[in-house]
């Protein structure tokens, strides 16, 4: 049950996450967005790290996966909030969700053995992110030019959250949950917020405050609801926080009257069956 309540969670946070993000963008840009959400996230996980001590099992190598860990998760928001400001939430999200996919692949290229159907779902999922991508959308002609980058920045983003993924799994057997959610926060402020502070481009608006506000607790929320439900089902919270796509996916269309294609849907559709299956193989 546990593992079910921890997957459920985090598929909701980061459906929030994804919602709130993709409205914030396109008031202050995604810079601004990570920014401020890393912000957020980081005075919430700092007292939480500081509490847990330093592990005793942190070393150079360690310390090297939670780096590109935190990098790549940073880098993966960055793309992931370009996309969104110009793109659905329901082409958006979907694709983002095979960064469980590009985890798998890595591993696969490290070294571990495929299960059985594995080279079959990852087929089914790129042929999803195919449909989902060329498909022209309704009303077309009204959309942004720079829109057509946004199946790009969203496969961009799985790839660098698939990264993250994979570098937390190779850390987090032998750190605590503070110190694997830290590193993210660490580099969205170091790399973009100060930045963007020093060179007087940090920009909020009190529209886009409760977004960015709800966005930056929401990550926390949904890394710590998935690192509890996987002590008790890695499987299990894995497939059940991949949904968050499809949460999202279906909240844009209630709350932002978006509209998807039949061969778009086919391929979210594809791509949200082909993740969990993956998932439940390789578990």
């Amino acid at each position: 049950m546990l593992a079910v309540l921890g997957g459920l969670g985090a598929a909701l946070a980061f459906a929030t996450t994804t919602l709130c993000a993709s409205r914030s963008t396109r008031m202050i840009g995604p810079f601004s967005v990570l920014a401020w959400t890393m912000l957020v996230g980081l005075c919430l996980v700092i007292p939480w790290a500081v509490l847990e001590g330093v592990p005793a099992s942190l070393d150079g190598v360690s310390a090297g996966w939670l780096a590109a860990a935190g990098l790549g998760n940073a880098g993966g928001l960055l793309l992931t909030y370009s996309a969104l400001r110009v793109g659905k939430v329901g082409i958006v999200a979907p694709i983002v969700s095979t960064e469980g996919a590009v985890a798998a692949a890595i591993s696969i290229l490290a070294g571990e053995q495929i299960a059985k159907g594995s080279g079959l779902m990852l087929a089914v999922i790129a042929l999803g992110i195919v449909l989902a991508a060329a498909a022209r959308a309704p009303n077309a002609d009204t959309l942004r030019a720079d829109s057509k980058f946004v199946p790009l920045y969203a496969v961009c983003a799985a790839f660098c959250f698939g990264v993250s993924i994979y570098a937390t799994g190779r850390a987090s057997d032998s750190l605590p949950v503070g110190w694997a959610i830290a590193p993210p926060r660490v580099a969205g402020v170091l790399f973009v917020a100060v930045p963007l502070l020093v060179s007087s481009r940090l920009r909020l608006t009190r529209s886009a405050l409760p977004l960015v506000a709800v966005a930056g607790v929401a990550e926390v929320l949904g890394f710590a609801s998935y690192a509890l439900g996987s002590r008790h089902g890695i499987a299990v919270s894995a497939v059940l926080a991949s949904q968050f796509a499809a949460i999202a996916a279906i909240a844009a269309y209630f709350l932002f009257h978006e509209r998807l294609t039949r061969v778009q849907l086919a391929g979210v559709v594809l791509i949200v069956a082909g993740v969990a299956a993956l998932i439940l193989l390789q578990a």
